[in-house]
């Protein structure tokens, strides 16, 4: 038996494949943008800074919560990029930072000893005897001055993205590997 190939039959094909193509697309785009409103980004451009204000929405579950409280340090490491849109080619990064966020906790004292680092290098520590202020600490930044606006052109959009790991790492918490978030804005000095 000899199979003819018609022209019909492989339109009907290449239709499948283009349909099953663009249900791919619709469905890699709905993951990536779920990923990326985990964490909301504000950044603001203000006297020679660019500012930038975070919050890790539902970073603090139950597991965490548990990891915390046996005395274990948790860290929350977020990366924090600074990079401008490039039509055509590949985004281009303009500096990078890194923050870490971590508690621990002493069940002696019932009290979290809460560090925060910026590039390596201790940036503010305190002790914090509540829990939502150590929820606080770990999952949001408000307005910290990480990128200097002298390399930034005027009138460009350029945009931040962060994202976020969490050690230890452990397969009970749903986002230990990497979230993100990106926020653009256009730089008006």
């Amino acid at each position: 038996m000899r199979l003819v190939s018609t022209p019909s039959a492989r339109g009907r094909l290449s239709l499948v494949r283009a349909l099953a193509y663009a249900v791919g697309l619709l469905v890699g785009s709905a993951t990536t943008a779920s990923a990326q409103d985990t964490i909301r980004v504000v950044p603001i451009a203000r006297d020679g800074f660019v500012l930038v204000s975070f919050n890790l929405a539902d970073g603090f579950t139950d597991d965490v919560r548990a990891a915390i409280a046996s005395g274990l340090r948790t860290t929350i490491t977020y990366t924090v990029e600074l990079r401008l849109e490039v039509p055509f080619w590949v985004d281009r990064t303009i500096a990078e930072t890194v923050v870490s966020s971590s508690v621990q906790y002493d069940n002696l004292t019932r009290k979290a000893s809460v560090a925060r680092a910026v590039d390596g290098r201790a940036d503010d520590t305190r002790v914090l005897d509540d829990e939502p202020a150590i929820r606080t600490w770990l999952t949001s930044l408000q307005r910290l001055p990480l990128f200097d606006t002298s390399r930034l052109e005027a009138n460009r959009e350029y945009y931040i993205r962060v994202s976020a790991r969490t050690q230890p790492r452990n397969r009970s918490i749903p986002w230990s590997s990497a979230v993100s978030g990106l926020a653009k804005f256009t730089f008006i000095p």
